[in-house]
């Protein structure tokens, strides 16, 4: 009752969080579209950091970011033809937060940062490697924050997990295993823009870069992309996807995406629940992690020894610095952020080399399905 009673309480507060005082002068965010993310990955996590505020927004229509605007009580609104450049040019934006689609990510970077914009981009950072690696060394050669915003890396939960492994209580890790699955029509409409080739969509795109970034952690490696194979959603686009890697030394791990699951009964009439659920096997026992995609909603972490009891743990504060119980991962995310842009040493973090690593690990497991790599963007600056 107690454990209920805690999560009524945290997602309540985490879904409304406290407008806190600001400081004299706090960074200044611009965001680029109205995306049904936005309010849980930067504005409502800016309401309660003391050294951030969104001063702008921009959408494709100007009705849009107006609207936008009002719901949210950001003071700007951009819209229409130029109403990206506009927010892009505004010289009381300092950072700008992208939660454009996939395709738009590298035009939209490259603006911002040869703007001087420090940028927090949503994830996947590009559509494939090579765009992922002109977008960091322009980032560098500007001397500007560039961070992919995969926020389940700032909550406390991946760092617990990770002390567990490296404990080697249950002794060296032998396998990794994860299934991240919705019921078809759950959560996304027909023509969602991850379902878009020209927008940078597919299955692996939206959903692989949990699982991905997780193991890939956790292993402090990364791995090779062995086989790979998918079930279409339309010609370029995959819906399920069965990958197997290898993290070195010789550990070997399954990836298994799937955007449609099929429901269950007759004529699969009732849907089947989330399936989010990341396993790692040791010498001597497993982890086993649930909900590994929104650890602040509800999450587990279970450890089941071979020899003994098993027990489940839950992380939602850190054991040392800033957090609360019911900070989201996107307001651990921004306190990374915007530590790392005042030249502080933030809790935690994803380098360059962390994204492009990542984007080459997508690559390949496109390749190896037969499915052809997200197309480059024609952008140039």
């Amino acid at each position: 009752m107690l454990s209920f009673i805690s999560f009524v309480q945290r997602v309540k507060k985490g879904g409304n969080p406290p407008e806190v005082e600001k400081n004299s002068q706090p960074l200044r965010f611009g965001v680029l579209g109205a995306a049904r993310i936005a309010p849980d990955a930067i504005i409502k996590p800016a309401r309660c950091h003391e050294d951030v505020v969104v001063v702008a927004i921009a959408a494709r229509s100007k009705e849009r970011a107006e609207e936008f605007a009002k719901t949210w009580s950001v003071p700007r609104a951009y819209g229409g033809v130029d109403g990206y450049k506009a927010l892009i040019d505004d010289p009381d934006v300092e950072a700008i937060y992208i939660g454009l689609p996939n395709s738009l990510h590298f035009e939209w970077t490259m603006r911002a940062l040869a703007a001087g914009k420090h940028v927090l981009c949503e994830k996947p950072i590009a559509d494939n490697e090579d765009e992922a690696c002109r977008m960091f060394s322009f980032a560098e050669e500007k001397g500007l924050i560039l961070l992919e915003a995969w926020q389940p890396r700032f909550h406390p939960s991946i760092e617990r997990v990770k002390e567990l492994i490296d404990q080697k209580s249950l002794g060296k890790m032998v396998s990794m295993s994860s299934e991240l699955g919705v019921w078809n029509d759950l959560f996304f409409l027909k023509d969602d823009i991850r379902f878009d080739y020209s927008l940078g969509g597919g299955g692996i795109m939206d959903m692989g870069p949990y699982p991905i970034s997780w193991m890939r952690y956790l292993a402090s490696s990364n791995p090779t992309v062995h086989e790979s194979s998918t079930i279409r959603r339309s010609e370029n686009i995959d819906r399920f996807m069965h990958a197997q890697l290898t993290f070195p030394p010789s550990i070997p791990a399954t990836i298994l995406t799937d955007s449609a699951m099929d429901g269950w009964g007759p004529f699969g009439l009732f849907p089947q629940w989330i399936k989010m659920v990341l396993r790692v096997d040791c010498e001597d026992g497993a982890i086993e992690v649930r909900n590994f995609v929104l650890p602040h909603v509800w999450h587990s972490i279970t450890v089941i020894p071979k020899h003994g009891r098993s027990w489940v743990e839950k992380a939602y504060k850190p054991k040392e610095g800033k957090g609360e119980e019911w900070w989201s991962a996107y307001r651990y995310q921004l306190e990374a952020f915007v530590s790392k842009v005042r030249g502080q040493e933030p809790h935690a973090w994803r380098t360059a080399e962390d994204s492009i690593d990542q984007m080459r690990i997508i690559d390949a497991m496109y390749i190896k399905s037969g499915l052809p790599l997200r197309p480059t963007s024609n952008f140039s600056l």
